[in-house]
């Protein structure tokens, strides 16, 4: 690819481009977003592929350090939440991703991926993509260093802090949706 060969950058882009698109969609939820970011990734490839360094690791952590540094700057540039609603069709993102055979167990799996993204999306960010990329995008800590930036040990503490986080967050929401739940229902007669 470095040499100007479009098949072997195709060939890249149809390899990593799932993976990518999906760790901004995690990061940001926001499919817009991820779009944009995957899009950025491979054109920073495209015209700055000489600065990939193959002695330093891998491709993939390449890229998501490169998908990161993306995000980050669309985080910024947008309102800090983003929303689980695609703003062009209404749809939930996460809704096109769950098999519809089983109508009981779809509303379960689509309450706890919302719940999940929502809990996720809550993280500070240095925690966010390390739990994005080691539990979800399922990359070792030492590709996820290279990917940050950062020391091994740095994604290994970081990493345990964000899942004891989004463990607390998940325990608060799951607790107040049971209490909503739960609330007694008042009915007005006219």
């Amino acid at each position: 690819m470095a040499a100007g060969d479009e098949q072997a950058f195709a060939v890249l882009y149809r390899r990593y481009q799932g993976p990518i698109y999906r760790f901004g969609l995690l990061m940001c939820g926001s499919v817009n977003i991820a779009e944009e970011v995957t899009q950025e990734v491979f054109l920073v490839l495209v015209t700055s592929g000489s600065r990939f360094d193959p002695s330093r690791g891998l491709l993939l952590p390449y890229l998501y350090g490169l998908a990161r540094i993306q995000v980050l700057r669309f985080l910024k540039r947008e309102r800090p939440y983003v929303s689980l609603v695609d703003e062009t069709d209404g749809e939930r993102s996460s809704e096109r991703f769950i098999a519809k055979d089983d109508p009981f167990g779809d509303c379960s799996r689509n309450e706890v991926v919302r719940l999940v993204r929502q809990a996720v999306l809550t993280l500070p960010p240095r925690y966010r993509e390390v739990v994005v990329l080691c539990d979800f995008q399922e990359i070792s800590c030492t590709e996820a260093a290279i990917a940050l930036d950062c020391a091994l040990g740095t994604v290994s503490s970081r990493l345990h802090r964000g899942r004891l986080l989004l463990l607390k967050k998940l325990s608060v929401m799951g607790k107040r949706d049971s209490a909503q739940v739960n609330a007694p229902q008042t009915r007005c007669f006219a």
